[in-house]
C-alpha cells in the first residue's frame, strides 16, 4: 500500500460527499478517478493531498512518500518562469548553499572536518543532481512548450501558460505520489503525448482525473468511479472501464428486477395471510404471525439499488438549407504578425458536408485559420472566397464582449424571441434548472459556459459549424452527447481541438499546421497523425 483512505467521511456545507469510504492504491499504479461533475473526485484529492482533513477516518501515506499535487495556480509575484520552475529543487539550493558556505569557511581555515563534511556534502549534491538542475528544467520545459517563456514573468502569462509551469514545477519536483486534476486542459497535442510519456515511465503512482478519455486509454490501469459517495474499481483503461459498467449495470438491473418480483411475491402473500386470518372464525393467531414473520423479513432485507438514468444535455442540430458545394477556399493565404509568420502559401478548399479538423501545437495559428474563414481577419495577402448560401454557427472559446455580471438567462435570450419561460425550458435541457438560470455569466464555471454556448448554437439557422475546443470543460457524458449530435448533423463542421478521441470519432479531413505550412490529411486522425509524423522524419 502506498496511499490508503480508511472509512473518510466528509460534508461541504451540510451536504455529505462521501461516508466511510475506503480506497487503496498501490505502489506504481495509475489510477483514473472519474465521475460525475460534482461527486466529489477534487475533494478526493484534496483530502490525499492533505489540503483538507476528512470530518471522520483517516488518510494514510507510506513513510517518506511525497505528494505532487496539481490544482490552483499560486501566486508568485515578481518571479519569471524560470524562477518557478527553480524553486522545485528546494533542498538542492539548500544543499548549494550550505556548499558555498563551507568553500567560504575552507578559505579562511582549512581542516580535515570541514574537508569531510564537505566531501560528504558535495557527494549527495552530485547523487542527488544538483549540477543537473538548468539541464531539467530545460528537459521538462521543452516537453510541455514553455522554454520560450523561461524570461517572462509568471503573473504576466495566460491561464493555460501557467497551468503548464505549474505541472513543470510539480514534476521537477520528482514527487513519489503525482495528483493530477485535469492534466491535459489547455495543452496541445505535442505536450499531452509528453506527459503520457512521462507518466510510461514516471516511477512512482499517479492518480488523475480527466474527462480526455484517449489521455485515460493511454495512461490508466485501473479505474475508481465516485457515484453516490461510493467507490467501485474497474481493472483496464478507460474503454475498459465502460464495458465493465455496462456489464455491472446489466446485472444490477437483473438483480433488481429479481429482487422487486421477490418483494412483490412476499407483499403478495402478507395480504392473503392477513386475509385469511381475519376470515377465519375465530380469526387465526398463527396466520397473523406468519405475516409479521414476513414483514420483519422484508424490512431486513437489503435492496438492491435501482441502476440510475442519469440526465444528460439535449442537443440537437437541424440543418434547413444546404450550402453551396464549395463552402471555403483559400488561395495562396499568408498571416502573421512583425515578428512571425504564422502559416503562408496555403490553399485549400472546403466542400459541403466536409468533416475538417484543424489541429497542431499552441501559437502555429488555429485560432487566427478560423477567424479568416469568420472573415473576422483579413490575411496579410492571397484570397478567401466563401460560397454561397453559407450561414455560420460559431462555437468560441470565450464570451467575447459579454458583461461578466449578465445573467445566464439574459445572455441566452439575447438574440432569441423566446418567453422567460420557454428560456428556462430550453436551458434545462442543458442541464441549467431553477435558480442556475439566474446566475452571472462570470460565476460560471468552464462547463456550464460551455453548455450555455451550446444552447445558443441549437437555436441558430446554421448549415456550416465552425467550433474552437468544443470539448474544453465539458464532462465525459456531455462530449458524448455532443459526438452523437454533430454525427446527425447534416452539414459542414470545420473545428479545432486538442481531443484526440473525439478527433478520431468526428473528423475525415485534418488540416495540420506545423512549421508556417499547411498540410491536408484525406482521412481519420489516426491516419493523418502518421502522416504526418512520417513528413517530421523524412
Amino acid at each position: 500500500m502506498q496511499l490508503k483512505a480508511e472509512n473518510i467521511s466528509k460534508s461541504i456545507g451540510g451536504n455529505p460527499i462521501f461516508t466511510k469510504m475506503n480506497i487503496e492504491v498501490l505502489p506504481g499504479e495509475r489510477v483514473a478517478v472519474v465521475g460525475r461533475n460534482g461527486c466529489g473526485k477534487t475533494t478526493l484529492f484534496q483530502l490525499l493531498a492533505g489540503i483538507e482533513q476528512p470530518d471522520d477516518g483517516r488518510v494514510i501515506k507510506a513513510k517518506g512518500d511525497k505528494v505532487g499535487y496539481l490544482h490552483q495556480i499560486p501566486d508568485f509575484p515578481d518571479k519569471t518562469v524560470y524562477e518557478v520552475l527553480y524553486a522545485a529543487f528546494t533542498e538542492l539550493i539548500q544543499m548549494q548553499k550550505r556548499l558555498q558556505e563551507l568553500e567560504e569557511q575552507m578559505i579562511r581555515e582549512t581542516t580535515d572536518k570541514l574537508l569531510h563534511q564537505y566531501g560528504e556534502l558535495q557527494e549527495q549534491f552530485i547523487v542527488r543532481g544538483g549540477y543537473e538542475i538548468d539541464s531539467k528544467i530545460s528537459s521538462v520545459a521543452n516537453g510541455l512548450g514553455i522554454h520560450p517563456l523561461l524570461s517572462s514573468l509568471f503573473d504576466d502569462l495566460s491561464g493555460g501558460e501557467k497551468t503548464k509551469v505549474m505541472l513543470a514545477h510539480i514534476i521537477l519536483q520528482q514527487p513519489s505520489i503525482l495528483l493530477l486534476d485535469e492534466p491535459t486542459n489547455h495543452l496541445d497535442l505535442a505536450a499531452i503525448e509528453w506527459l503520457e510519456n512521462y507518466i510510461h515511465y514516471f516511477k512512482g503512482t499517479v492518480m488523475m482525473i480527466s474527462h480526455d478519455r484517449q489521455f485515460l486509454n493511454n495512461t490508466a490501469q485501473k479505474v475508481l468511479e465516485i457515484e453516490d459517495g461510493e467507490i467501485w474499481v474497474s481493472i483496464g483503461n478507460y474503454d475498459a472501464y465502460l464495458r465493465n459498467k455496462e456489464l455491472k449495470v446489466e446485472q444490477q438491473f437483473a438483480a433488481y428486477q429479481e429482487q422487486q418480483k421477490k418483494i412483490q411475491k412476499i407483499k403478495e402473500s402478507i395480504r392473503r395471510l392477513r386475509q385469511w386470518a381475519n376470515e377465519a372464525s375465530p380469526p387465526n393467531p398463527d396466520l397473523y404471525r406468519k405475516a409479521k414473520v414476513m414483514e420483519k423479513m422484508l424490512e431486513r432485507m437489503e435492496l438492491v439499488r435501482k441502476p440510475k438514468n442519469e440526465k444528460v444535455m439535449n442537443l440537437q442540430l437541424q440543418v434547413d438549407n444546404r450550402a453551396g458545394k464549395e463552402v471555403f477556399e483559400l488561395t495562396d493565404v499568408m498571416h502573421g504578425f512583425a515578428d512571425e509568420i504564422l502559416f503562408m502559401d496555403v490553399n485549400l478548399s472546403i466542400y459541403w458536408r466536409d468533416r475538417f479538423a484543424i489541429v497542431g501545437n499552441n501559437g502555429t495559428g488555429k485560432s487566427t485559420l478560423l477567424k479568416i474563414l469568420l472573415q473576422q481577419i483579413t490575411p496579410l495577402s492571397g484570397k478567401v472566397r466563401q460560397g454561397s448560401n453559407v450561414k455560420i454557427g460559431y462555437l468560441a472559446q470565450q464570451f467575447d464582449g459579454t458583461n461578466p455580471a449578465a445573467r445566464l438567462i439574459d445572455v441566452f435570450r439575447e438574440n432569441l424571441s423566446l418567453a422567460e419561460g420557454e428560456a428556462r425550458q430550453v436551458l434545462a435541457q442543458f442541464l441549467f434548472y431553477g435558480h442556475d438560470v439566474f446566475k452571472h455569466v462570470g460565476d460560471l464555471s468552464g462547463g456550464e459556459k460551455m453548455r450555455l454556448r451550446l444552447a445558443q448554437l441549437m437555436h441558430q439557422n446554421c448549415n456550416v459549424l465552425i467550433l474552437d475546443e468544443p470539448t474544453n470543460h465539458l464532462d465525459i457524458e456531455s462530449r458524448e452527447v455532443l459526438e452523437e449530435t454533430l454525427e446527425k448533423f447534416t452539414g459542414t463542421i470545420i473545428a479545432i481541438s486538442h481531443d484526440r478521441y473525439f478527433l478520431q470519432r468526428i473528423f475525415s479531413k485534418v488540416a495540420w499546421i506545423e512549421n508556417h505550412s499547411i498540410t491536408v490529411h484525406d482521412g481519420p486522425y489516426s491516419w493523418a497523425y502518421e502522416k504526418q509524423k512520417g513528413m517530421r522524419d523524412d
